[in-house]
């Protein structure tokens, strides 16, 4: 059996606590957790059973469930219907061939080696007894204390360079070693105190996941009809996969005879063939993701249902091709209800306006029809939706993703591209989509980037100039632009990525004791006069900031404005400064008298080595949060969500607030946000996240500058 080693939680109940296994186990699988190993070596094998059928029944299909030694106790949980699909043993415990025996071909064993010795006892099993080894402890670990001595990383790799089978990092592992287990050879990690005493342990699968998934190339599974001409089925599956940086492959469920101008013939072959294709696969390669697209009759569409059950991999899009371009239903009653039956076992489903309304039994005429369907369709068969609106009328193509069980309503919107390359569009969406998750984005930013890459495939497609029908996509022409394989998505939809990327230090900010102290009129002189004088030593050097980025601005208008904006923090903003700090000598060498503290410094040291070492787009993502943070305070103590009182025109800081909530202020940022969004849209996927880095790193330094002078009042 080839299994999805990656991510392979091994249970304690010590370390679970008043969570408990099964909770813990829930949330870990919610997360992206591949294999969950039930370890509890104080349970007695008729609690053992009982563990066995609640994970089962909380897994339900989305993971792998092995027991730890107790094969009796594997076989028993069987028998009452708990789907256990193997054991890990020791070298002490049960026989390896006992437990093949047993278990029978389809399960998976597991075995324990980190010596010589044991490596030379595995090579001498029959082959297919065991299917991969449990191997550490990598570092020292509390979870196990009379463990062999630590092989380390490099231990690790010796190992796995001689290991006939897949290696499984065990011991001691945490998040920081995926990267470094992954390239020593390892086929997976097995993570203990990590997940099991994590505060959402969801969260800390999904980061394990992610960052082991950024380490290799996603493999990507099209199970769909083929297109001759290109454009569409496993063709256009294959370069769209590709296109979004995954490795494709490709079941053929039907062949078809059809051009850019429609389909003249369908050849299903016999369904053991097409189990055949599946199962020589899923034998050999461990599939991240899965794309589903034409499924023919009810006998192709169960046999696939049947493999997915076996196999089980983490991420599976279904595009439900039913309805032809002309309204005709393409597949038979029976087909039909197959196929909504196999929905259940997607992660997102992929309709577009005719097969939503056939699924959901909902008319789709308008878009709030449509949304308020698939929301519907999402809460019947619990997984998410992503409604397409592309075939109504009107300047713009809506898409909205819902997924009632996680709460998940967004839309997307964008002008509608007037090209007859349309051909495809929906099989390539779909793909990308799947590798986009295989990648381990979340569904939320796999359809924004898979939408950014269709985009401007859909504005290139017209160069392709093939057929004289809808023609397709040019699923490379990002690709051949820029040599990479990320879209840089249009200019609003960046800049406000940054914004959410940033939503955890904006929270904090609301709460510094400074920003309510200041809302509330309780703030004291002392502290207040503090943040003045180290803002005033910002404000000089960060004009000079400003006054780079005009120096590289590459068109006149932005070389104006950022002039404006360096001219404005040396004659206005510190001229207000003044007001408070050195009111009788007004702008002058008194304003700068305070020594810069470390947040000063630490801040100005950012900025100087961006706008001296950095380019024109960099420096304006990096001064972005100077606007930006400052304008969203301001408008929101006006709106009086820190308190009516910051409102109020006898406000002891009212002059100072109200500069927060100046109108022309606000206009200045408007403006900064734009440039930098388009620096970013037109920027190299290196270079963009480059720019999200300064932003995000910038907003950090912002929020503590405002903590900073609260922090200077404590007593030492």
């Amino acid at each position: 059996m080839i299994a999805d080693l990656s991510l392979y939680l091994v249970t304690d109940p010590d370390l679970c606590s008043r969570r408990g296994v099964i909770e813990t186990v829930r949330r870990a699988v919610d997360g992206g957790v591949r294999i969950v190993q039930l370890r509890d070596k104080t349970a007695t094998d008729a609690e053992t059973v009982e563990q066995l059928l609640a994970l089962s029944a909380v897994i339900d299909g989305r993971a792998l469930l092995v027991v730890n030694d107790r094969l009796d106790a594997a076989v028993a949980a069987r028998a009452r219907g708990a789907r256990v699909d193997g054991v890990h043993v020791g070298q002490n415990d049960a026989s390896v061939l006992r437990a093949r025996e047993v278990l029978g071909p389809d399960a998976l064993i597991g075995l324990t080696a980190n010596s010589t010795v044991h490596l030379e006892a595995v090579r001498a099993l029959p082959e297919g007894t065991v299917d991969y080894l449990g191997v550490g402890v990598i570092r020292p670990t509390a979870t196990k204390p009379d463990h062999p001595a630590p092989l380390g990383i490099e231990g690790f790799r010796e190992f796995a360079a001689r290991s006939p089978l897949p290696c499984v990092a065990i011991g001691g592992v945490g998040i920081d070693d995926t990267e470094h287990l992954s390239a020593a050879g390892a086929a997976g990690l097995a993570v203990v105190s990590a997940l099991c005493t994590a505060e959402d342990p969801a969260a800390a699968a999904a980061e394990f996941r992610k960052r082991w998934l950024a380490a290799s190339v996603p493999r990507v599974l099209s199970i769909a009809g083929s297109d001759p001409s290109g454009g569409a089925g496993i063709q256009a599956d294959l370069k769209s996969i590709a296109a979004n940086g995954g490795y494709g492959m490709a079941v053929l469920t039907a062949l078809t005879a059809q051009n850019t101008r429609g389909v003249r013939a369908v050849h299903v072959p016999p369904v053991d063939f097409l189990r055949s294709q599946l199962e020589a696969v899923s034998d050999d390669v461990v599939i991240d993701a899965v794309k589903i697209g034409m499924l023919a009759d009810a006998s192709v569409i169960r046999t696939v249902a049947a493999w997915l059950d076996a196999v089980r991999p983490p991420v599976v899009v279904l595009d439900p091709v039913m309805v032809a371009t002309s309204g005709d239903r393409l597949l038979e009653p029976d087909a039909e209800r197959e196929l909504h039956a196999l929905l259940s076992r997607a992660t997102l489903i992929t309709p577009n306006l005719a097969e939503l309304a056939v699924l959901s039994g909902r008319a789709t005429d308008d878009w709030a029809e449509a949304v308020s369907a698939a929301e519907q369709l999402s809460d019947q068969v619990g997984v998410a939706v992503l409604v397409k609106g592309g075939h109504l009328g009107g300047e713009h193509a809506p898409d909205a993703l819902l997924d009632v069980r996680r709460g998940l309503r967004r839309e997307f919107t964008g002008p509608r591209i007037p090209s007859r390359s349309t051909h495809g569009t929906g099989c390539s969406l779909s793909s990308a989509l799947a590798t986009r998750l295989a990648r381990g984005d979340t569904p939320e930013d796999a359809v924004r980037a898979a939408r950014s890459w269709l985009r401007e495939s859909l504005h290139a497609g017209k160069s392709l100039r093939v057929g004289g029908g809808n023609g397709p996509i040019s699923h490379f022409a990002g690709l051949w632009r820029r040599g990479g394989t990320e879209a840089p998505g249009d200019a609003a939809d960046i800049v406000a990525s940054w914004w959410r990327d940033t939503a955890e230090i904006r929270a904090d900010i609301d709460d510094l004791p400074f920003i309510r102290a200041l809302a509330d009129g309780t703030l004291e002189r002392r502290p207040f006069l503090s943040y003045l004088a180290q803002d005033a030593l910002y404000l000089r050097e960060y004009a000079r900031v400003l006054a780079e980025a005009s120096r590289l601005a590459p068109t006149s208008a932005e070389q104006a404005f950022w002039a404006e904006s360096a001219r404005s923090s040396i004659a206005g903003e510190l001229e207000l400064h003044a007001s408070w700090l050195t009111p009788a000598q007004g702008v002058s060498a008194a304003t700068f008298a305070a020594e810069p503290d470390a947040t000063t410094t630490a801040y100005l040291d950012h900025l100087r080595s961006i706008a001296f070492g950095g380019d024109y787009a960099e420096i304006v993502a990096a001064v972005l949060p100077c606007f930006w943070l400052y304008t969203d305070l301001g408008r929101r103590l006006h709106a009086g969500e820190f308190g009516d009182y910051a409102k109020d025109p006898e406000h002891p800081f009212a002059s100072w607030l109200a500069t927060y909530a100046d109108p022309a202020f606000e206009g200045a940022t408007r403006t900064a946000i734009a440039y930098a969004g388009a620096a970013a849209a037109s920027s190299s996927a290196d270079a963009a996240e480059r720019m999200r880095r300064a932003f995000t790193t910038s907003s950090a330094h912002e929020r503590a500058f405002f903590a900073a002078p609260m922090e200077s009042q404590r007593p030492a």
